[in-house]
């Protein structure tokens, strides 16, 4: 099956084609790298409230032990 506008059986791109592609590609691996770094971001921050909360259940079983003394 032969692409639209190109000869039966010629596989080789044209200079703009490749070029497009090129661009696309780029467009691509800057969009995987921003998906990426937000999601680190997002990770950091759940991380950092998961030791928030673990901090604030220490205190409450500090300050349940006391006043239950």
């Amino acid at each position: 099956m032969s692409t639209p506008g190109k000869k039966p059986g010629s596989s080789s791109m044209t200079y703009e084609e490749e070029e497009e592609m090129q661009h696309d590609i780029a467009k691509l691996r800057d969009q995987v790298q921003q998906v990426s770094l937000a999601q680190k971001g997002t990770e950091a921050k759940m991380e950092a409230k998961m030791d928030d909360l673990k901090t604030d259940m220490n205190d409450l079983k500090t300050n349940y032990i006391i006043t239950c003394e």
